[in-house]
């Protein structure tokens, strides 16, 4: 390869886009098929596990992983139990079980990650302003 000249990386995005106003549209005792409605249907459904929903995101921008999150929905029967993941309802819309999993930001609920902004991603920013 020529000194100076680098490949080209394309940017490579997989999963299912969640924004933070879908996920404020979702409520404990909503059906499967109103979560499907929310959300579209969930790439990843187990087998071995019927009643728990995976959505995930991830961007890669140059070969660099620039966002990465997780959105996991724990179902009883036919209604929506509990919602854990990187993007979790508002605090007031909130989950009793509802947890921020340590994803791109590596920092438990109450505390704020100590990396740059540009590292963090559209979420991981906004947690950050409004103070979760």
């Amino acid at each position: 390869m020529l000194p100076g000249l680098v490949p080209y990386r394309i940017d490579i995005q997989q999963g299912n886009v969640v924004t933070q106003d879908m996920v404020a549209k979702l409520k404990p005792g909503m059906t499967r098929q109103q979560v499907r409605y929310v959300l579209g249907t969930p790439p990843i459904v187990d087998a071995f596990h019927q009643d728990r929903w995976d959505y995930v995101y991830y961007l890669s921008k140059g070969g660099r992983v620039h966002e990465h999150r997780r959105l996991i929905l724990l179902f009883e029967g036919d209604t929506l139990k509990r919602i854990e993941g990187d993007v979790v309802p508002a605090a007031e819309g909130a989950t009793p079980g509802a947890k921020q999993l340590a994803g791109d930001a590596g920092a438990d609920s109450g505390k704020s990650a100590e990396k740059p902004s540009e590292d963090k991603g559209f979420f991981g920013r906004m947690l950050d302003k409004i103070g979760l």
